[in-house]
């Protein structure tokens, strides 16, 4: 071989390796995998949202006796007449309809012209945007005293379930749905569950997934605080989930220094996003891995008892996928049912979920490209979460003095109320 030749060779050696060096971390989902775990982590919603539902704000300040926790039927997983589903798809559908690049504002009308019945945060916002107090002021505190509610919270599995191992996606999804009608702490619930799902795409450990969630808002929120607590004292005896139960009781529901901005009808009474969201860590953490502990734990805990353990089995699920989880989860579901004030059965919702990850996939730098058995394959970049500036609702920034255009408000079609 000649000098010349051996040159060239390393030359070309040199090249291949920079090309390596500067080729940016990537992880690759399979559209097969994607569409598994994606239905399964709506069927875990389905799942934790009709098991806890019999004891929804029944068990407020106390824990729900064993004896009362309902049994698991197979049919209890058809619920197509829950807020903790439809609504949450109402944003699904802008997406859908309008794609990634849909206002805030677009949201807003879309959610304006909702059908269904709303409380708290949800509620709230919706006569707000209804009365031409667009977003985000229409989640603002001077607007919405319900911003610190668990309303995004209990919405925002979709952005986790369209943004596979995509924490800013998430984060993004979050400021333009959670703005709708919560602030601060009411936002960040929604983006700590979202980053817990976009994460249960390649991680099992439900540690790992709490600590991926928390990556999302900021650290120096009493949000963040309070799932540092939970997973603090998890690690201080990780058998006994009734004694972080009164921890998290003793500082997040009796202290006032942590209800500064919560939904006050009486002392029991807590809707507020942070102590419902260390129910949902708690059931995830101390039912290490296990279906029926994680949605029994999350719904013992009391307060929003079925919308805790729909949240963690929705992120559970996820992880394992629909084709291996227990028939008894699976066997009985309507494939036809109709989400209530939805177009969406279940087949039509895992389509319109598909589509709209394509487009985040691609909008966060990933691609879309076929694997040797012509497989698609999502490559998705690897890319540290960068959560918003801290907001809290009881000391709130100004607002953005954002009102509809009339031709906007030609588009609400819905009374006011």
């Amino acid at each position: 071989m000649t000098h010349q030749a051996v040159s060239l060779i390393v030359i070309f050696a040199s090249i291949q390796a920079m090309a390596t060096a500067v080729e940016p971390a990537a992880r690759r989902l399979t559209l097969a995998e994607y569409r598994d775990k994606m239905k399964a982590g709506w069927i875990g919603q389905m799942v934790g949202v009709g098991w806890g539902g019999p004891t929804e704000f029944r068990y407020c300040g106390r824990i729900v006796p064993p004896e009362v926790m309902p049994q698991w039927k197979p049919e209890m997983v058809n619920q197509f007449h829950q807020d903790d589903l439809y609504v949450e798809m109402t944003f699904l559908r802008t997406l859908e309809v309008h794609g990634l690049n849909a206002s805030i504002r677009q949201a807003g009308i879309d959610f304006a012209n909702s059908g269904y019945e709303l409380w708290h945060a949800n509620r709230q916002g919706r006569v707000n945007l209804r009365r031409r107090i667009a977003p985000p002021d229409s989640g603002h505190p001077r607007f919405n005293p319900h911003a610190d509610d668990i309303d995004y919270q209990i919405e925002a599995d979709f952005s986790g379930l369209v943004a596979p191992a995509l924490p800013n996606s998430v984060i993004e999804l979050g400021e333009k749905f959670g703005r709708l009608m919560n602030y601060g702490d009411g936002v960040y619930g929604g983006q700590f569950v979202g980053g817990m799902y976009a994460e249960a795409f390649f991680e099992t450990d439900p540690l790992k997934l709490v600590q991926a969630g928390l990556a999302c808002i900021p650290a120096q929120s009493q949000y963040a605080e309070t799932i540092r607590d939970v997973i603090a004292w998890y690690r201080e005896d990780p058998n006994d989930w009734e004694r972080t139960w009164q921890k998290v009781m003793d500082k997040y529901h009796k202290n006032p220094s942590y209800r500064r901005f919560s939904c006050k009808t009486d002392d029991d009474f807590n809707i507020d996003a942070k102590i419902n969201g260390a129910f949902i860590v708690m059931g995830m953490l101390f039912g290490k891995g296990d279906f029926d502990q994680t949605v029994i734990i999350s719904t013992r805990c009391g307060l929003d008892s079925d919308c805790n353990p729909s949240n963690a089995a929705g992120v559970l699920f996820t992880t394992v996928g629909f084709a291996k989880l227990p028939d008894r989860f699976t066997s009985a579901v309507d494939q036809n049912g109709v989400f209530s004030h939805t177009e969406y059965n279940f087949p039509k919702l895992i389509a319109a979920c598909e589509k709209v990850t394509r487009e985040v996939v691609i909008r966060a730098g990933g691609r879309i490209e076929k694997n040797a058995g012509g497989e698609e394959v999502f490559v998705i970049p690897v890319r540290p979460a960068k959560p918003g500036k801290v907001e809290q609702c009881w000391e709130p920034g100004p607002i953005a003095e954002s009102r509809f255009a009339s031709e906007e408000m030609a588009k609400i079609t819905a009374q006011p109320e």
